[in-house]
């Protein structure tokens, strides 16, 4: 007879792996920083939250490449917010929409002589 762990379950094959659990994302920033803080071990981490100590070592490693990422596209100072940058990219659209309308004004002018309201 084996012995089964407890997250293995008995099924009619033999023992199984444990169902997949998905955390929050608060739930998954709350366990990364008990584990910086060195409040808790990846074992009572895993078994706190009722997954596999992998789902924890993968929590721990994205948590830290999500943080390097950050941390390397930042610059000192103030930046610009993704609203600052729509804001910039709609002001020169109108722009570029002016330019257009004014060429056209011009042209149509141009055709219709200066004189009147378009009809001959």
């Amino acid at each position: 007879m084996s012995v089964m762990s407890k997250d293995a379950v008995q099924g009619a094959a033999g023992p199984r792996r444990r169902v997949k659990k998905a955390l929050a994302p608060s739930v998954k920033y709350e366990i990364w920083l008990q584990l910086v803080r060195g409040e808790t071990t990846i074992n009572a981490a895993a078994e706190a939250a009722g997954v596999d100590r992998s789902t924890i070592m993968r929590l721990r490693q994205v948590a830290k490449e999500g943080a390097l990422a950050a941390l390397a596209s930042s610059k000192p100072g103030s930046g610009k917010t993704v609203r600052d940058v729509e804001l910039e990219a709609a002001n020169a659209e109108i722009a570029r929409l002016s330019e257009a309308v004014k060429e056209l004004a011009v042209k149509l002018t141009l055709v219709e002589g200066k004189g009147g309201c378009g009809y001959r």
